[in-house]
């Protein structure tokens, strides 16, 4: 494999060693008649601007002078899916191909990658590139720490550009909850004051929640809402004490232990809440997703626990959406129900289990892609229980061979976590997430047979300038030669 071009995940197919494309100030960007193609055609070109500092004018279905264009095209294919593209770049032309609008988009995000700050010359390249999953997904955790709209949009852009499609936001937790729910205000309202360590915490309002949703959907990124049931809930306890067992308010929480709260699942004010919320949730979500969390339910008796799933996967179904729920939920027995994410690498028993059961799976191992965990035994964020994550503990697992009885049939993709009892700033999210979860995203994305470590670590040396131009925070690892 070459290390020439540093392409951050390695595509399925590429030819290299053609002549370059010289970007100057007669280039334009064609796109293919449309308003979706049009639109990425300008989403590229601003990009592009900044890095070279042309004018790159958007002309659609324009006929440019030789020697000018960036064409943008939808073709029929259909053995590029929906997600994939063709990428060819000749001393004449640059041209991105696919068989729908998305795959427009990932190859932009590759075209961009090929041309970092201060370059206009374009490597002669030839890709034809599809993913190895469907579903490649990066979770922030914005109650334990609350975040706002502006850094939630300014890490949707920062992943989508590593050809991440799902970001699932953990919207409630003991410490806060974090979204606006008309007919139960005092969520919010008053749920949604702490934070870990105390502070203000926040909320997201309705509108800004739909606008979140409205800038993923934009860079082909599908929004998971979680809310965490039926532990993980002393935040909407506080709110509505009614739903809690011994009908008390809690204190409100600013802690980071785990376990000790849970709804009063057998009261029908309970089920009036979750079906609520759960619905509202729906409605405000176009993507096919709601998570309901599941994990780490201590304070649940056992049978409760699977009654209350077995009642709540339902009410989900009955919005349209497909449930999603960590390890835990194989206790109640859903089979393909619920969407089953595995992260305790401790109990790899519960992920063979759903794949007997007939469920699909994504694969979170801690261990592996848990981005809140430290990098090593001395660094300042983040915590240590999983064992540190350093980029080659991130890179160096195959989502197909990790648990026995789990491979790719039953695998629909892969998600990295950065949970934030530790993480209070915009800067300390991008260092966590940078240089790891590029790591993930080549798991994610790139087959398996493609994929080499020192290779990698190469490659992933060139997103320094990237990185740089783009402001972004991240933690020089031992692991790379930064200095190549």
């Amino acid at each position: 494999m070459t290390t020439e071009l540093s392409l951050v995940p390695w595509p399925a197919e590429l030819e290299t060693g053609g002549t370059p494309f010289v970007l100057d100030d007669s280039t334009v960007l064609v796109p293919d008649p449309g308003a979706e193609p049009t639109r990425l055609a300008e989403q590229l070109a601003a990009h592009l601007r900044s890095t070279t500092g042309l004018p790159l004018p958007v002309t659609p279905g324009a006929t440019p002078q030789a020697n000018a264009a960036v064409r943008l095209a939808l073709i029929t294919d259909e053995s590029l899916g929906r997600e994939g593209y063709e990428l060819t770049v000749t001393a004449e032309e640059v041209v991105i191909r696919a068989a729908a609008p998305a795959g427009l988009f990932y190859g932009a995000q590759t075209l961009r990658q090929l041309v970092p700050a201060g370059d206009r010359a374009v490597p002669g390249v030839r890709v034809r590139d599809v993913p190895r999953f469907g579903w490649r997904g990066m979770m922030l955790d914005i109650a334990r720490h609350f975040f706002g709209t502006a850094d939630i949009e300014r890490f949707i852009d920062l992943v989508a550009l590593y050809k991440i499609n799902v970001v699932h936001l953990h919207l409630s937790d003991d410490q806060g909850w974090r979204l606006e729910i008309d007919g139960w205000p005092e969520l919010a309202r008053v749920g949604g004051r702490g934070q870990v360590g105390g502070g203000p915490g926040g909320y997201l309002s309705k509108a800004a929640y739909r606008e979140i949703v409205a800038y993923a959907a934009q860079r082909y990124v599908t929004i998971v809402p979680e809310i965490d049931l039926p532990g993980h809930t002393n935040a909407a306890l506080v709110a509505y004490p009614e739903l809690s067992a011994s009908e008390q308010p809690p204190e409100p929480y600013t802690g980071t232990r785990v376990g000790f709260s849970s709804l009063r699942v057998d009261s029908p004010q309970t089920a009036k809440f979750v079906r609520a919320v759960l619905t509202e949730v729906a409605e405000l979500t176009p993507g096919p997703y709601v998570h309901i969390g599941g994990d780490e339910a201590l304070s649940t008796p056992p049978d409760d626990y699977v009654r209350f799933m077995r009642d709540t996967v339902p009410v989900v179904a009955s919005s349209g959406k497909q449930a999603v729920g960590w390890q835990e939920i194989v206790r109640a027995g859903l089979g393909p129900d619920a969407l089953v994410q595995y992260w305790n690498t401790r109990q790899p028993e519960q992920a063979a289990e759903a794949a007997r059961a007939g469920a699909r799976l994504i694969m979170s191992p801690a261990a592996h892609v848990y981005l809140d965990m430290k990098y090593h035994d001395d660094w300042h964020l983040g915590q240590d229980w999983a064992g540190c994550v350093d980029v080659h503990d991130a890179y160096g697992w195959d989502p197909g061979t990790l648990v026995d009885g789990v491979d790719d049939t039953v695998v629909d993709g892969v998600e990295a976590a950065l949970w934030t009892e530790t993480i209070t700033t915009m800067a300390d999210i991008e260092v966590m997430t940078f240089p790891r979860l590029p790591a993930v995203a080549e798991v994610a994305w790139t087959p398996q047979a493609r994929r080499d470590w020192d290779h990698f670590r190469a490659r992933l040396a060139g997103h320094v300038r990237l990185w740089q131009a783009l402001s972004v925070a991240f933690y020089r690892s031992e692991q790379v030669d930064w200095e190549r």
